[in-house]
């Protein structure tokens, strides 16, 4: 079906950046929506940040001004620019993405497709 693999997390002191991105590959026939939810240990699943492929975004309030998301539509591909990190941030940073998959037969499929999600530490 669809594959999403994320990169770039790690750690990184407070008031300090940086950047994820995911990259998609498999049987994709077109992708809407992308973006990244997070969890953090004992809490909720949360957005982090959202983009459609006109490039609209929404972003989670905590995330505001901070955090930057971008896509490139040709490649498939969703990044996110996290700036001055603080205690809140760390978390299993996943990237989604929502769209239709096709089979060996043909058919299209919507379906919505996860990384496997990447650590960020936010510590000194």
């Amino acid at each position: 079906q669809v594959q999403l693999v994320e990169s770039g997390g790690g750690l990184v002191q407070p008031g300090g950046s940086l950047g994820l991105s995911c990259a998609t590959s498999g049987r994709i026939f077109s992708i809407n929506a992308m973006g990244w939810y997070r969890r953090a240990p004992d809490k909720e699943r949360e957005l982090v940040a959202n983009i459609t492929s006109g490039g609209s975004t929404n972003y989670g309030d905590s995330v505001k001004g901070r955090f930057t998301i971008s896509r490139d539509n040709a490649k498939n591909t969703v990044s996110l620019q996290m700036n001055s990190l603080n205690p809140e941030d760390p978390a299993v940073y996943y990237c989604y993405a929502d769209g239709y998959h096709y089979t060996t037969s043909g058919y299209r499929y919507r379906g919505a497709y996860w990384g496997q999600g990447t650590q960020v530490t936010v510590s000194s």
